[in-house]
């Protein structure tokens, strides 16, 4: 059996909307992820199970890896088709904001979720939200969004009308928030849900392989060459990797092919904390990706020093300025948080 997470007063307000609404827009993040991509399009499922009129609309693209899904087809991007996008914001009668706490992480689409007189409910697990949304289901315990929308359905009464196809979305949301169920996620109802999702008809190993196991050549020489570059911070149990705009050009890198790269680090005697430093290659912005093992914080550290957040042991942010510049500033984290980092390795 599962906990009630989420209020019964927020199932009930929820539930008035779903009878009486009949267009329905799933919006997420920027760059959407495993978890934005498989929370919205395993909702989506749901809603279309019950006569919904559902879309799926993120800002841009997402990797290539997440394209086997069940109804990604149908996903909606913004900055390709903003004319009709914007259309099927204003004229909603429910807009769901997944995965994000704040409008800003929706870039472009901002300003048309902002103004639509839809009614909005937010589902998300990172800190902080804010209010820009009637009805708030947040909560940073919860290991995945994908995680959240299971609940919600289940407790509005209808795990029957989960669908195999909404389950493998579902799945593959949890899976890929953990790192393969590799961090946050010791709650032993994670592994309820996921024998939940099995009696749907799921195969959880052919999940696994379609995300993880299905990249191009071209990706596995790239990993091969950022780690050949990595530099480890031993007296701070750290590691740094990085990415040039320009190194991305030599290996025909698509969006995805660095994927998970953040987390291999880890896998070093002593290491407790890693990050990623990613030029983007349609802003001139510098992406940060932190992982860390135990307790150490990356989250805070996040925060304070690339105007970042999430969860402790899996955050990011984003820097302005060049690669030498976030650097330093990286070197500058490190030295105020030794004493964490090495009590923790």
């Amino acid at each position: 059996m599962l906990t009630k997470v989420i209020e019964q007063a927020k199932i009930d307000h929820f539930s008035k909307w779903f009878v009486r609404a009949d267009k329905v827009v799933i919006v997420s993040h920027v760059s959407p992820d495993g978890d934005a991509i498989g929370s919205s399009l395993g909702l989506y499922h749901f809603l279309e199970s019950q006569g919904k009129t559902a879309h799926v609309i993120v800002p841009n693209a997402f990797p290539d890896f997440l394209r086997w899904m069940p109804g990604s087809k149908d996903i909606l991007l913004y900055d390709r088709y903003k004319d009709f996008a914007d259309k099927l914001i204003a004229e909603a009668d429910v807009i769901c904001c997944l995965d994000f706490n704040t409008l800003k992480r929706i870039d472009a689409m901002e300003d048309a979720v902002a103004a639509s007189p839809a009614r909005k409910i937010l589902i998300d697990h990172h800190l902080y939200p804010d209010d820009f949304c009637r009805i708030t289901m947040s909560y940073p315990v919860i290991s995945s969004t994908s995680e959240l929308v299971f609940r919600l359905i289940c407790r509005m009464g209808y795990f029957g009308d989960i669908t195999k196809e909404g389950a493998e979305c579902i799945y593959t949301g949890m899976m890929t928030d953990t790192g393969g169920f590799t961090y946050n996620s010791n709650n032993r109802e994670i592994y309820f849900i996921i024998g939940e999702l099995l009696s749907k008809g799921i195969d959880k190993d052919d999940i696994y392989r379609k995300v993880y196991n299905t990249y191009s050549e071209s990706r596995l020489r790239l990993m091969g060459y950022v780690l050949s570059n990595m530099r480890v911070y031993s007296d701070c149990n750290a590691a740094l990797i990085t990415l040039t705009k320009e190194e991305q050009g030599k290996f025909a890198y698509v969006k995805g092919d660095s994927e998970g790269f953040v987390n291999i680090p880890l896998s070093i005697k002593n290491v407790c904390f890693s990050c990623f430093l990613r030029e983007d290659t349609e802003k001139p912005i510098i992406k940060i990706s932190l992982r860390s093992v135990g307790k150490f914080p990356c989250n805070e550290l996040a925060a304070e020093f690339f105007n970042g957040g999430g969860h402790l042991n899996a955050s990011g942010g984003e820097f302005f300025g060049t690669m030498d510049e976030a650097k330093a500033v990286f070197e500058q984290a490190l030295a105020k948080y030794k004493p964490l980092l090495t009590a923790n390795g």
